[in-house]
């Protein structure tokens, strides 16, 4: 392997040849110049990992080198070097942005393991650059998918407040992807170095909630045997993501609006208080005004949380972002799992397209995982879908032969349609009712017609030609 390219650059010409042939004799790809202005045109030709630089040239110094290095290309590592150096000259190099400053005469070893460690950052550059594009494509703005307008919507307003410190509530209902609309808001943003950390606010009663947020000390309430930070002063400097505050308990609230307003950390059982610097996202999928008015949630918080509201939209929503979402996830599950990519018949892309989607994208995600991994066929047909999603769209026509009026083939065709909804919904009538958006006493009505029997207290549903009498 080539251990790297460097350009070398003295006016003295014995000194440029020696300290080429060596740099070469070490296996470096070394180019050489004699002057600033011959520098600056190779380094603008070619990237080079490493410049090595003597202060004094004839038509410029080596700090205007340095200078237009950094600016053209700003991971080359810069070394300056200087029969006559001083303390002052070396404190203003490394101000400038050099990587290290060396006095004539040169040691061998020494020049050679100083460009080793300038490689070895360069290496680190190049790889926090890979990793930094890889949290991009993971966790940034074009990891969500989406081509409705309420989508384009709210790309456009994540893009516009991504880089402040406003305080963002992402609102929708589960399964929507609020936890990715604050990764992205984070990625996108001037934090993006910083900690990313995301609190489920509905997880954990809310003694443990406390201290998970703002820490305790040790022997404040049973079972603190340590000291802990807390999520607040782990995130300092970046993002906290409160997935749930609806859930919240009001004294907590309280905790969260004082650093909110104040920039305050106080752990429990401590008497200190810690600064914090914290871009607060908060998201939920309760109607916080509603909450509000039953006094669970406080009214001067949800103003402070909803600053921006960010709507992320249900699946049912934007149907037409099924499809696109189908394929991501088709080639995700792929590439991760060393698949070869299977395809939608597009009769499966309208079953799934028509489907409520009641687990919006994560039951959406799952669906699509689950059916790859059990069809064997290279196209998924309609007839490999789930139950749920085919038994949705189902056509409830009698076979002809079966009827002999217009009446008989009605009645017939309703009460296949009934038993269907019922079974899909574990045989339970007050929820049937409503999907079929007819009153309960109703559909007893109807049960009552068809001969299906109900259970003696179970609300369940029995068909024709059960054991179970009324």
């Amino acid at each position: 392997m080539n251990p790297g390219s460097l350009l070398l650059v003295d006016d003295d010409k014995f000194i440029l040849e020696a300290l080429a042939d060596y740099l070469r004799g070490n296996g470096y790809r070394t180019e050489t110049a004699q002057t600033c202005k011959e520098a600056c045109d190779r380094i603008a030709e070619f990237p080079f990992d490493v410049v090595l630089c003597d202060i004094n040239l004839p038509d410029a110094d080596g700090f205007r080198l340095l200078e237009f290095a950094k600016e053209r290309t700003p991971e080359a590592a810069v070394i300056l070097m200087t029969g006559f150096g001083t303390i002052e000259h070396a404190v203003e190099a490394i101000r400038m942005g050099a990587f290290d400053y060396l006095s004539k005469p040169l040691i061998d070893d020494e020049l050679n393991f100083c460009i080793q460690r300038a490689m070895g950052q360069r290496q680190v550059v190049r790889e926090n650059k890979s990793l930094r594009a890889q949290l991009d494509q993971r966790f940034g703005l074009g990891n969500i998918i989406g081509r409705d307008y309420k989508m384009v919507k709210m790309f456009d307003l994540v893009e516009s407040v991504a880089d402040t410190r406003t305080t963002v509530q992402v609102l929708g209902e589960s399964g929507t992807g609020k936890t990715m609309t604050a990764r992205a808001i984070h990625q996108l943003s001037s934090r993006r170095d910083k900690p990313f950390v995301e609190v489920a606010c509905g997880a954990l009663p809310d003694t443990l909630l406390e201290s998970e947020l703002f820490g305790h000390m040790a022997g404040s309430f049973t079972g603190a045997i340590h000291d802990k930070i807390g999520k607040f002063l782990q995130a300092d400097g970046g993002t906290i993501f409160l997935d749930e505050i609806g859930d919240m308990s009001l004294k907590t609230q309280s905790k969260v609006l004082r650093v909110l307003e104040e920039g305050e950390v106080q752990r429990v059982g401590s008497n200190k208080i810690n600064k914090v610097d914290v871009r607060v996202i908060a998201a939920t999928n309760k109607d916080l005004k509603k909450e509000i008015e039953k006094g669970n949630f406080r009214d001067d918080l949800f103003f402070r949380l909803n600053v921006v509201p960010l709507y992320s939209p249900a699946l049912r929503e934007k149907r037409e972002d099924v499809p696109l979402l189908i394929e991501y996830f088709s080639k995700l599950y792929a590439e991760e799992n060393n698949f070869k990519m299977k395809s939608f018949s597009p009769e499966a892309i309208e079953a799934m397209i028509k489907y409520p989607w009641k687990g919006n994208v994560r039951e959406l995600r799952n669906v699509v995982e689950r059916l790859l991994i059990m069809t064997d066929r290279d196209t998924i047909e309609q007839k490999d879908l789930p139950e749920q999603i085919i038994g949705e769209h189902r056509v409830y026509l009698p076979e002809p032969d079966k009827v002999k009026t217009l009446k008989d083939f009605r009645d017939l065709a309703e009460k296949d349609f009934i038993l269907a909804k019922l079974e899909q919904n574990n045989w339970n009538i007050s929820q049937t009712a409503r999907e079929i958006d007819t009153p309960r006493s109703n559909l007893y009505k109807k049960l009552e017609q068809y001969g299906i029997k109900i259970s003696a207290g179970a609300g369940e549903a029995v068909a024709p030609g059960s054991s179970e009498e009324e």
